[in-house]
């Protein structure tokens, strides 16, 4: 990924949350097959860790992907952003954004340790579920379990940028900052949301 050394993210806490509240990945593989699908990350010390998730069987990217080093990209808050938010002219229209690249090598899990994934996985986004047999009863489970391949990827390296405008004049980010306040497209909302959080590209 192309990250001028002002838009790159190199805190692992950042880089944690912005995961975390982006699970949502597409997985690559070298021949260029790819395939969209929830993780969880498992940071560890050295800023690196883990990213766990499954396959449906019947999908042979599993297959491709298997001890090969793969790529997982995670797209974070991104809104169009409009030159007549700026006070500098002239301008042109631009994207802003934030992302993460994760790379590193693709091992198919045990049925244990992906029972667990799974398990790691309903609990980030409906944990009472574990508990309701009526909804997910224990056999059902293990009859769905059976139809999936769980993996695990040793993350070697990561890749994160925000380009959120914090290049320009302080005008200019207090400019862009008010258009995605006063913005009713969801994406903008998202993004002013991320901006304010991180207080980058408010121009504050």
């Amino acid at each position: 990924m192309y990250i001028p050394k002002n838009f790159e993210v190199k805190d692992p806490s950042v880089i944690s949350e912005l995961i975390a509240e982006n699970g949502f990945g597409t997985l690559i593989s070298a021949d260029l097959t790819a395939t969209h699908l929830p993780l969880i990350y498992e940071p560890n010390v050295a800023g690196l860790g883990f990213l766990f998730g499954h396959f449906a069987k019947s999908n042979s990217h599993w297959q491709i992907a298997e001890n090969q080093r793969v790529l997982v990209i995670f797209q974070g808050p991104h809104a169009y952003i409009s030159p007549s938010w700026y006070v500098t002219k002239p301008a042109v229209p631009t994207w802003n954004y934030s992302a993460v690249h994760c790379y590193g090598y693709l091992t198919i899990l045990d049925d244990n340790e992906n029972q667990q994934a799974m398990a790691d996985l309903i609990v980030k986004y409906e944990p009472e579920l574990l508990d309701n047999s009526e909804i997910m009863p224990a056999d059902y489970q293990l009859k769905l379990r059976n139809g999936v391949v769980g993996f695990k990827i040793a993350i070697d390296e990561i890749q994160a940028k925000e380009k959120l405008g914090q290049h320009r004049k302080p005008e200019d980010q207090k400019g862009v900052f008010t258009g995605l306040q006063k913005s009713k497209d969801l994406s903008a909302v998202s993004l002013c949301a991320y901006m304010e959080k991180r207080n980058v590209g408010t121009g504050r």
